[in-house]
């Protein structure tokens, strides 16, 4: 494509030569002759003028930069449309397996995409353009969208509920018996878990992610989120609009993330929270039952984040101080010492 047309594409600004032809996107350190990147922030600059890429896509003009540059809003979402463009490729309907299990109560919509190996139990719906890959696991009565891809290894227990264009990695599990116990003349009863889990549409989930189903009710995750590799989403938490949920995040049972915040690395959150929309949890935090009202927190139990900054900042220095008090206790000492 030439250089004005991705530009038409998103109301983007070229600076220079608008007709140069651009045949790939990389970065910018792999880029060729030829490949248009993008520049997140003056701070790449250098990284850019040594680069091979032909076009950059900036938000402002970068000064000194003797290569065409793209204006635009957004440039890392141009960047990631680029690529779709570019490199992924148009979806091919390659039917049923039939070396695939499905159950005769099943309905199953157009250009659906079954692998071999596959086992789709009684009353399980799948919307149209839908692809699952092979060892995939589908129980009774759940439901799956439309334009949905699920890759292999993916377990959907009973009664789970997928909306469209939902994204599951292999290894995942969704709708697990809740961790749910009581215990009783010394040992622990299973309580039983007869709920369900939802997935709403737009949400990615990543491999070996665990979501349990609800005791009662739903477990659910909201429009537009997403959930990276390794994260437990315990039973009955719900997971508001477009939250972003970072690898290895543990989520107890019967909180609720509000939307639009983000949960970032090994954060681990307690039973019974509530965390306001739009809250950002710092990575290896550890969040205590109790509401958290918006805003940025870290640490363990979570405190603001600039206190925590600051509270770190003395813990480090706490052997000079420790050091510093031995040396008074001493000194002290023998000041009595002498006053005897």
């Amino acid at each position: 494509m030439k250089l004005s047309e991705i530009a038409n594409l998103f109301n983007g600004e070229v600076k220079g030569e608008k007709e140069i032809e651009i045949s790939g996107v990389k970065g910018i350190k792999e880029a060729e002759e030829g490949d248009i990147a993008f520049i997140s922030s003056s701070k790449y600059a250098e990284s850019a003028k040594q680069s091979k890429a032909s076009a950059f896509i900036v938000k402002e003009e970068v000064k000194g930069l003797d290569k065409p540059q793209l204006i635009v809003e957004n440039p890392q979402f141009v960047f990631a449309k680029l690529l779709e463009m570019f490199y992924v490729k148009p979806y091919i309907c390659k039917g049923i397996s039939d070396k695939a299990l499905i159950s005769q109560s099943c309905r199953i919509g157009k250009n659906v995409t079954i692998y071999p190996f596959v086992y789709i139990d009684e009353h399980v719906t799948i919307g149209d353009n839908t692809v699952i890959y092979p060892f995939t696991f589908i129980g009774k009565e759940s439901h799956i969208g439309a334009n949905c891809l699920i890759y292999p290894d993916v377990t959907v227990r009973e009664n789970v509920k997928i909306g469209n264009n939902v994204i599951v990695h292999s290894g995942t599990v969704i709708g697990s018996d809740g961790f749910g116990y009581v215990f009783h003349e010394d040992r622990h009863h299973k309580i039983p878990q007869i709920g369900g889990v939802i997935i709403e549409d737009d949400v990615e989930i990543g491999a070996c992610v665990t979501i349990d189903r609800a005791t009662t009710g739903y477990t659910i995750i909201g429009q537009g989120t997403k959930i990276d590799n390794l994260v437990q989403i315990a039973h009955n938490v719900k997971i508001g609009k477009n939250v972003i949920i970072v690898a290895q995040v543990g989520i107890a049972g019967s909180s609720s993330v509000g939307a639009g915040s983000i949960l970032a690395g090994q954060v681990g959150i307690s039973d019974h929270v509530e965390i306001e929309p739009g809250t950002i949890i710092t990575a290896q935090s550890g969040v205590m039952p109790g509401k958290i009202a918006r805003g940025v927190y870290s640490g363990t139990p979570v405190m603001g984040h600039r206190d925590w900054l600051k509270a770190n900042a003395i813990f480090q220095k706490l052997p000079e101080l420790y050091k510093k008090v031995k040396e008074l206790e001493e000194k002290i000492k023998r000041l009595e010492g002498k006053n005897d």
